[in-house]
């Protein structure tokens, strides 16, 4: 759940930031993805902590 939460969170952070900048849809998709994948990785590090502590 943390992961796929992640995945959005970025993704949604990745177009905010490409449309401030002026860039293309083209440049928005690729922020998103790159954003998102980001914090899928930092969003499974999470998981694995928490499953690992609990």
């Amino acid at each position: 759940m943390i992961v796929i939460a992640a995945f959005i969170l970025g993704a949604a952070i990745g177009w905010i930031r490409a449309a401030k900048a002026g860039g293309g849809t083209a440049d928005k998709l690729q922020y998103a993805a790159a954003h998102g994948l980001a914090l899928t990785v930092a969003g499974l590090f999470l998981t694995v902590l928490l499953s690992r502590m609990g």
